[in-house]
């Protein structure tokens, strides 16, 4: 029978636990904490102790990656794509290679949106204070003052950031499919100001500090023998914590602690808030919404809070895959019924694009996005998108909104 090296590394707790249990009374307390320290340790965790270090580059020229002319992430030197499983059976150091390579991405997305599409990045709150935690959006430079269109995007829920429909896709697919690039780039060419949303930037994260077990010894009041007894105490109670953290965080990763961002703790939050502060204040007759996945939701909710602004402003939303639900949400007859004028869902279905798919729900027309794949959603409704709001454009302007409710339908008739 095989022994792995987690279950040696306990060997001297049980070794422990059974000299104390032939002690007496004095030592329960002891057997008490060694069994609590059993319980909450992981053997998955022990095996940490046997990773490489989580040391990993800062920029794609450590990773030995670059964005080749097509957008496409591939090895410097070989030119292959991404492989995620770097090394063998490290599956948990594989994923912390990918979440560091993610961050690289998430900064390279940042850069591309200023020097490449000419966005603005503009921090929020607007009146933060100097060190309060802070995040942003980016905005086109007639953002707010385009007296005739602007469009707004959000992306969903998870690690993604401002400019992403998903991570996985610019990984291992490429920048066009994975970022909102194209849609920022055709909607400028269009003639709309671009407001570029970042509904997961909800906190900064910052060392915990550190814990110290205060000594008694200054309690000069105390009778020496009490103040000994103490301090004996207060070290075995901190051997402890030692011990245990030694097994629980072998690679001393950084205890972290999260500081939320005033009024945009959560996706809700800020969609609310760059409505209030940007969108309400701009100068263009037509909205135009980009929402993918929980964005999706994070629209509903700013319709329910804002229902007579977003009426009065928006003039159609383009959905995919969203996963807003109505009756959840608790959202009013008269939102349902905006919805079914002026939405549209695209939706994962194996069906041809913009054919008519059914919902159980009373809210906005869905239809097929072209995909199955939830994260491929937004890039291939992404000329539908466009269409669809030209129409919605259209018939605001000549004032045939009826039309714009039998899309749907049209759909399947017409275009197939």
């Amino acid at each position: 029978m095989s022994i792995s090296l987690s279950s040696l590394s306990l060997l001297p707790l049980w070794i422990s636990m059974a000299q104390i249990q032939q002690g007496g009374p004095d030592e329960k307390e002891k057997t008490t904490a060694l069994k609590d320290l059993l319980s909450r340790i992981d053997l998955d965790e022990l095996m940490k102790k046997d990773e490489p270090p989580l040391d990993f580059p800062d920029t794609l020229e450590g990773f030995e990656y670059a964005f080749n002319e097509k957008g496409q992430l591939r090895h410097i030197k070989t030119g292959e794509p991404f492989v995620f499983n770097y090394r063998e059976d490290l599956h948990r150091w594989n994923q912390k290679r990918y979440e560091a390579l993610g961050e690289i991405i998430t900064k390279y997305v940042y850069d591309l949106l200023e020097k490449d599409c000419n966005l603005k990045k503009i921090a929020i709150p607007v009146d933060a204070t100097e060190n309060e935690p802070k995040s942003f959006i980016f905005m086109s430079e007639d953002a707010l003052t385009n007296p005739h269109k602007l469009m707004v995007l959000i992306h969903g829920s998870g690690v993604v950031r401002a400019g992403q429909w998903a991570r996985r896709l610019i990984i291992n697919e490429d920048l066009d499919s994975g970022t909102q690039i194209p849609f920022i780039k055709r909607a400028m060419d269009e003639g709309y100001g671009v407001i570029v949303m970042n509904p997961n930037e909800n906190y900064i994260e910052v060392e915990k500090p550190k814990i110290h077990i205060q000594s008694s010894s200054d309690s000069s009041d105390e009778p020496a023998e009490k103040r000994e007894r103490k301090d004996k105490i207060s070290k075995e109670t901190k051997k402890r914590h030692d011990f245990y953290e030694k097994y629980r965080n072998p690679q001393r990763e950084k205890e972290m602690m999260q500081l939320y961002i005033r009024e945009n703790g959560s996706p809700e939050e800020h969609a609310i808030y760059v409505w209030d502060h940007f969108i309400a204040q701009s100068a263009a007759e037509n909205v135009f919404f980009v929402a993918h996945s929980y964005g999706g939701l994070a629209f509903v909710e700013l319709m329910i809070q804002r229902e007579a602004d977003v009426k009065s402003k928006v003039t159609a939303v383009a959905l995919t895959d969203s996963v807003h639900n109505v009756w959840h949400q608790e959202a009013g007859k008269t939102i349902r019924e905006w919805m079914r004028e002026n939405c549209c869902n695209w939706v994962s279905s194996s069906e041809p694009l913009d054919t008519s798919v059914e919902s159980m729900l009373p809210d906005c027309p869905r239809v097929s996005a072209g995909t199955d794949r939830h994260e491929l959603t937004s890039w291939k409704s992404f000329p539908s998108i466009f269409k669809f709001f030209t129409e919605a454009s259209e018939a605001k302007t000549s004032s045939l909104k009826p039309a714009l409710t039998r899309r749907s339908h049209r759909i399947k008739h017409e275009e197939l």
